[in-house]
């Protein structure tokens, strides 16, 4: 990595590569500005590769894949270019095309591609050959199709409230425009939002159409096409979408955040993702207007969520059932959501609280989710993904090639390019360094241009060099270096998380000499008169902390979490005796040691210590236990490897363990069924016991969809064995969900090539919240089958089932 002195051809570069307008001169903003992504060329060996495998792959995949998977036909369908009976499956498709052009836009800057240019003019093309003359986008109405999709509703608006996501696609149509704008100078696609957003401006407003969207984002958009083109009733509409929600004579759902006024709102409820795009508005609308009464409304909200509802990752939205915030610190690990979009919103949400407030602890958020919950959710090869990101898993939990709904992959794709405008900004002559990152970036400050070049080799070391080289000598300003919260034994802002390690010595040297740390919010700051070549050295111990959280969340009650630097640890399956982590007790006083191992993962430090695991024993109540040396990995590089059990809160005490099982006829046998779903078919015969019959956390199949059928799962024994009981225990997700207890359900054995019923002699239970066993005549078998027939108007679900 290069210290000192940028590159002149970078220099150039920078100055040159936003156009001229690309925002215009505001009265009113945020204090506190970013430094843009474009100013900054990152260098270092953790986050350049992963942008670089964004580029390379992830980009050119997901776009592959919207071609697969009719993402572009839509659009050629809505323009008459191409027939077809249906359009793809969700109403909010559009959103991907335009994503990943944000993306890729984002991309071009980082390295010229003329190939993947003129490909985004061919797209761009496209969508405006969908537009419709007044403006309005939206290839499910647009297109004339033989089956329209059921939530698009008669007419334009009609079910905007609800679910057809016509304010949505606009939302992501307005980002991409203007990311595509700054990054390239061209208006190709800026044409198409402003004709759009036109289009909006006269349709929506008080005594006109009276709708708020259903999914937040257009507000965001909207906010960032003013800045570009400095329409005042862009910023207008935005803030009248905001205040029309939780009015009366609306779908005012806590799902959508709807149900009280936005600056009646202290809590963060509903949709995750929903609820920080509007967040994140709202942070807009205050910035730019001066609302005082959104900014108390998202403080309230942002401490409820630090102080009760965030994962130790960063990831928010605790539960699957609408994707939502749960109940304070109701934070369960397995069935943890924390959807990778949510991850995503919540470091935009974070960033703007910090330009709002200037405030080292919303980059502490946003580092924490940055480095964890968000890096989680693409993999290393960038082709696979995650939609939610657990905290624990039995195996269940593996990586997929794409989604029907896609909105997690496109998010990714076009996040990663723009992670270099979070680790700088300004306002005036204060220069803020939010993240450490290996970089090279021109920043332009009142008093001059300077670039700033940090060599570090941050998260895996602490050391973190900063070297200041003014256009000209002796320029003042006031360098703003961040203090992380972690290394202050504060994992998160408030008590949700805490540890009982004293905090680290952090040092801070100039031109090698020690020098006062004057710490303000959460920076320690230097306020001088700066030459070519001064150096500033933050150095941030990097000791492994144990995180404990508030006795509220039972879900980590006698476990510890890991943590080195920013990084979040857990442990796999793979670097675990047996396989298995779900058996590992650590004791809570144990040492631990770092090791880098440079052929792991990519090159990560593993954190290692003793330990001991116990395993169940046929036949007994007693243990084996056995001694074994614990490895931690971090927990964005997990799943990686296949599918294995994970973990990131240990045991200290036994109870909190589960030891593993002892093989069973069941464990052991083959499984197959009329779910083809592998990983679903591995809950079966996990061995892992629900709570109820609604555990989201313990894993489970269901043929969900299909009602009224008859369906069947089999066992294949691994040997003929003699048989003579069996239970199941329901999966039943009611009121909400679409699961419930089968009508009925019988066994049958395989006799030679031929299935026949047992002559059970108890009846055959259906109950929830229970192992419903039969017991029957014993038979001589190698293969038992489950046949069940569904309810009328359900889908039933499977937790496990055992053979005696």
């Amino acid at each position: 990595m290069r210290s000192g002195i940028i590159g002149t051809a970078f220099l150039q570069a920078a100055m040159i590569s936003l156009p001229a307008a690309a925002q215009v001169k505001l009265k009113t903003d945020y204090p506190i500005q970013p430094v843009a992504f474009t100013q900054v060329h990152v260098t270092d060996n953790f986050w350049a590769p992963k942008i670089k495998v964004n580029a390379e792959v992830t980009i050119p995949y997901t776009l592959d894949q919207c071609k697969k998977h009719g993402r572009i036909d839509n659009f050629l369908v809505a323009a008459g270019k191409k027939k077809a009976e249906k359009l793809s499956e969700f109403t909010f498709d559009d959103t991907d095309i335009y994503k990943v052009i944000e993306g890729a836009s984002y991309s071009l800057q980082v390295k010229k591609d003329d190939q993947l240019k003129k490909y985004l003019d061919t797209l761009i093309a496209i969508i405006a050959d969908a537009q419709e003359p007044d403006g309005y986008l939206y290839t499910f109405r647009t297109a004339k199709v033989t089956n329209p999709h059921e939530w698009i509703g008669t007419k334009r608006w009609e079910k905007e409230e609800d679910l057809s996501h016509e304010l949505y696609n606009s939302g992501h149509l307005f980002e991409a425009a203007v990311a595509h704008y700054q990054a390239t100078g061209k208006k190709n696609l800026l044409n198409i939002a402003i004709r759009n957003a036109d289009l909006l401006v006269k349709t929506f407003g008080y005594g006109k159409e009276e709708k708020f969207p259903g999914h937040q984002i257009v507000e965001t958009g909207l906010t960032k096409m003013y800045r570009v083109t400095g329409k005042q009733e862009y910023l207008d509409l935005a803030k009248f979408f905001l205040d029309l929600r939780g009015t009366p004579g609306h779908l005012n759902h806590e799902y959508s955040q709807a149900n009280k006024k936005v600056i009646d709102q202290h809590e963060a409820v509903g949709h995750a993702v929903r609820a920080a795009y509007m967040y994140t508005g709202m942070a807009d609308v205050a910035a730019l207007t001066g609302n005082a009464a959104y900014l108390n409304a998202i403080d309230d909200i942002w401490n409820d969520v630090t102080d009760k509802k965030i994962y130790l990752t960063g990831g928010i939205g605790a539960t699957g059932a609408g994707e939502a915030f749960g109940k304070a610190y109701d934070l369960p690990n397995m069935s943890a959501y924390a959807e990778t979009c949510a991850s995503i919103a919540n470091v935009y949400w974070n960033s703007r609280m910090f330009l709002l407030h200037g405030d080292a602890k919303y980059i502490d958020v946003m580092e924490r989710t940055l480095y964890n919950g968000l890096l989680s959710g693409v993999s290393l090869s960038g082709d696979r993904f995650f939609y939610p990101n657990p905290l624990a898993s039995l195996g269940q939990h593996q990586r997929s090639a794409w989604f029907s709904c896609a909105c997690c992959i496109s998010n990714m794709t076009r996040f990663l390019p723009s992670m270099p405008g979070y680790v700088y900004a300004q306002n005036k002559n204060d220069l803020f360094i939010n993240l450490f990152v290996g970089s090279e970036s021109l920043i332009r400050l009142p008093g001059g241009n300077i670039t700033v070049v940090q060599n570090t080799n941050y998260p895996r070391d602490g050391n973190n060099e900063i070297t200041i080289n003014p256009s000209s000598a002796n320029i003042a300003f006031a360098l703003h270096i961040r203090v992380p919260g972690w290394a202050l034994s504060k994992p998160i802002p408030g008590d949700l998380y805490g540890t009982q390690q004293t905090p680290d010595n952090v040092q801070l040297l100039l031109n090698g000499k020690h020098v006062a740390m004057n710490m303000q919010k959460g920076f320690a700051v230097i306020s001088r008169k700066w030459k070519k070549g001064d150096k500033v050295t933050l150095i941030l111990p990097m000791t492994a902390k144990r995180i404990l959280a508030n006795d509220k969340v039972e879900a980590d009650k006698n476990r510890f979490a890991l943590q080195r630097g920013p990084l979040v640890y857990c442990l796999e399956g793979p670097d675990n005796k047996d396989s298995a982590v779900m058996n590992i007790v650590v004791k809570k006083d144990e040492t631990i040691e770092a090791v880098y191992k440079p052929g792991l993962l990519n090159g990560v430090t593993v954190l290692e210590m003793k330990g001991s695991s116990t395993k169940r024993q046929l036949n007994s109540n007693a243990l084996l236990y056995s001694e074994q040396i614990v490895t931690a990995i971090p927990y964005y590089a997990w799943a990686n490897r296949g599918a294995s059990e994970m973990e990131v809160w240990i045991p200290y005490t036994e109870s909190a363990a589960r030891p593993k099982p002892a093989p069973t006829i069941a464990s052991k046998s083959t499984v197959t069924g009329s779910v083809t779903n592998k990983r679903m078919l591995r809950a079966l015969n996990d061995q892992y016991d629900p709570q109820d019959s609604q555990d989201a956390g313990a894993s489970y199949l269901h043929w969900w969809p299909k009602k009224n059928s008859t369906e069947f799962l089999q066992y294949d024994f691994d040997t003929a064995y003699t048989i003579s009981s069996s239970s199941v225990y329901w999966f039943d997700d009611a009121p909400f969900g679409g699961c419930r207890i089968p009508a009925s359900w019988k066994l049958l054995y395989k006799k030679d090539e031929e299935w026949i019923a047992v002559k059970n002699t108890t009846v055959y239970e259906i109950a929830k919240d229970k192992y419903n066993t039969v017991n029957f005549e014993p038979v001589t078998t190698t293969a038992l089958k489950l046949e069940i027939q569904q309810p009328v108007d359900y889908s039933v679900g499977v937790h496990e089932w055992m053979v005696k």
